[in-house]
């Protein structure tokens, strides 16, 4: 783990999680120089603090070194790649209807659609003085299992297993979180709580690093001394909040052989305060954002630069699984040679979130007049993929236009009034008012290729027309404003295997019935 000294820039000694000594990269900002990786000394295993170089942070994320020095440039032991269970939960409660979990599903969509703009606007992720008041606009339903993903993953040494949501639109990490004991503190409810002080390799990171200062998302600035710990304190706009410490930790992965392997340097959110509904049913977040400090920066360059997975029906009856697969997805290999590959854009301005390129939409062979400003972030548009984001949100210009389109083939059946979704209508299995799939037009977003010409996304109708209550379905879009964002959700991307080649800037999309071999 590279340990320097913001004031000099000479190297300092850091602590190895293992106790086999200190990890360190050259006093070399060149790439060849991090990633001549070394182990030597030894410290104490007592209180442990972190001063991290972004600019070597991101040189030897880039070239694996933030891992244990036998593996720095290595691939990984008779494995080419590591997974992570991903687990689909159909809701927080067993009496809920569909219509009151999809009504969540939106509420959540809308609140986070709020937070996704006011990100590209440069509002959302700047630090603060602790005594300003400030709330992230980012639903708590983004927590509560509604139309999320989630995965078990491992934490300190030795490994402490917890729930956490997958979201590609955070780049930020935690888990519920105690990192010094507490005899009187109450324990949260119904999750798991890492206990930081049990684990050996976690190493809080001090408030005065270049890191905490310029590179870690929802920072403060308070740092009443050298050896105070980099604190993050968020809210929500349903009045949920966070608060805690950034630590560097070990996470325990599982390689593709069946072994696992320690994966050292995660940056990791200790949440030692929360508050509200929001924080529940999960023991954190994975953040699969990409930024120079993320969890997927790091795994991604330790193995083969790009992470995959496959999203299972989101009206799946029970908890369904799948796998996050850094490096080779061995669960899903190519399905006929009709893996198409799109420009994956890892646009600064939409960070930690992965961009693509829009050509346009076509609804029933149709292109759609929408002007190509709506598809440009220099122009104040752009599409993004978010895993955390249930329904598909496009900015008004291009929403009416779907639309427009999309309905023309459902006028014959009965149409039902359901806020906020514009357009439903009541349908039955057989006889007459039957839905007839085959009769919706396809939806096509053509995307800009990895290798030039164009790539399209056909996502199946229930996709796009999808089930809200018994007996009625709704055009499943949501509209945003413009300028803005639009945003292609998880049931977009569902019964699709998708991989984020970070490293090559391309993504990847099959169609998959996510079944696993």
């Amino acid at each position: 783990m590279p340990f320097l000294n913001p004031r000099r820039g000479n190297l300092r000694s850091g602590f190895d999680p293992e106790g086999g000594g200190v990890l360190i990269c050259p006093d070399d900002d060149t790439i060849a120089g991090a990633a001549r990786c070394a182990a030597v000394g030894k410290v104490s295993n007592s209180m442990r603090w972190l001063v991290v170089s972004p600019v070597l942070l991101l040189v030897c994320v880039i070239n694996g070194c933030l891992v244990t020095p036998s593996s720095c440039g290595a691939a990984p032991p008779g494995g080419g790649s590591m997974h992570l269970e991903l687990i689909r939960k159909y809701g927080s409660g067993p009496n809920r209807t569909r219509l009151e979990y999809v009504m969540e599903m939106v509420r959540h969509d809308q609140l986070r659609a709020e937070m996704i703009t006011e990100r590209v606007a440069g509002r959302g992720r700047r630090r603060r003085a602790q005594d300003v008041s400030f709330a992230m606009p980012m639903s708590s339903a983004a927590y509560t299992g509604v139309g999320q993903y989630f995965v078990r993953f491992q934490v300190g040494t030795p490994p402490q297993q917890f729930l956490l949501l997958a979201d590609t639109g955070s780049d930020l990490t935690w888990v519920k979180c105690r990192y010094r004991p507490c005899r009187r503190c109450r324990n949260p409810r119904g999750s798991g709580l890492f206990r930081a002080y049990q684990s050996s390799s976690f190493t809080a990171i001090r408030c005065l690093s270049q890191l905490c200062k310029n590179t870690l998302p929802f920072s403060l600035t308070k740092c009443p001394t050298t050896e105070s710990p980099c604190l993050y304190d968020y809210g929500y706009v349903d009045g949920s909040s966070a608060q805690g410490i950034f630590a560097s930790e070990a996470a325990t992965m599982t390689l593709s052989n069946g072994s696992q392997e320690k994966l050292w340097g995660v940056v990791v959110g200790c949440t030692s305060s929360s508050a509200g509904s929001s924080f529940r049913p999960a023991d954190g977040v994975l953040g699969l954002g990409y930024s120079p400090s993320s969890f997927t920066a790091l795994a991604a360059a330790r193995f083969g630069g790009k992470f995959s997975y496959c999203l299972v029906d989101h009206l799946s009856p029970k908890n369904a699984t799948d796998y996050l697969v850094f490096g080779e997805n061995a669960f899903h290999g190519r399905d006929g040679g009709r893996r198409r590959y799109a420009e994956l854009v890892l646009d600064k301005q939409l960070e930690p979130s992965y961009a693509v390129r829009v050509a346009g939409i076509s609804v029933g062979g149709n292109l759609l007049a929408i002007s190509p400003a709506v598809w440009d972030s220099s122009k104040g548009g752009g599409v993004i993929l978010d895993s955390g984001t249930s329904l598909t949100m496009l900015v008004e210009p291009a929403y009416r236009a779907v639309m427009a389109a999309l309905r023309q083939s459902l006028t014959r059946y009965p149409r039902v009034v359901m806020k906020p979704f514009e357009f439903c209508f009541r349908w039955r299995r057989r006889g007459p008012g039957a839905f007839d799939k085959a009769a919706v037009p396809p939806l096509v977003v053509h995307l800009a290729g990895a290798g030039g010409g164009l790539v399209r996304l056909v996502p199946p109708v229930k996709s796009y027309v999808i089930d809200v209550a018994d007996g009625v379905k709704c055009i499943g879009l949501l509209s945003s404003p413009w300028p803005g964002v639009s945003t292609i959700g998880n049931i977009l991307q569902q019964n699709h295997l998708w991989e984020f080649d970070i490293a090559n800037k391309r993504l990847g999309f099959e169609p998959s019935s996510c079944s696993l071999k």
